[in-house]
């Protein structure tokens, strides 16, 4: 699937698109879906609902964070499912660390749609120790 175009109805295949730009390490592709007032909440961080981060510099960034922590990240085993203007991604992590530790772990996004774009992307990942290296 091309990049979205505002006003589109969010589908299947275009949670499979964007999860293929995560994949990708594609910045720019991923931005291309939000919206310009787009939500970001990670799976970790010091609030109830992780790291908020609001507006798309702050989602840019945050997303970017994610190869930062993890160069080789992946998000594998993708099944996606739409209803109306809300949507999920079910997926299985991996991703190593600089000092080596790995992670696998399952996870989910939920999302919230507007206009053919994501406007909220609230994930969350199932919390398991890291894995030595291989």
């Amino acid at each position: 699937m091309s990049q979205p175009s505002p006003g589109e109805q969010v589908d299947a295949a275009t949670l499979q698109s964007f999860a293929d730009a995560w994949n990708r390490h594609d910045i720019d592709a991923l931005m291309s879906f939000m919206t310009d007032d787009c939500v970001f909440q990670a799976a970790a961080g010091p609030s109830a609902c992780g790291a908020r981060h609001e507006g798309r510099e702050a989602v840019r960034a945050a997303f970017a964070q994610a190869w930062v922590n993890f160069p080789d990240a992946q998000w594998r085993n993708g099944r996606h499912f739409v209803a109306g203007e809300r949507g999920v991604s079910e997926w299985t992590f991996t991703g190593t660390r600089a000092d080596g530790t790995r992670i696998e772990a399952d996870g989910c996004d939920l999302f919230q749609f507007r206009d053919g774009l994501i406007a909220v992307k609230n994930a969350f990942r199932k919390d398991r120790p890291p894995l030595q290296g291989a």
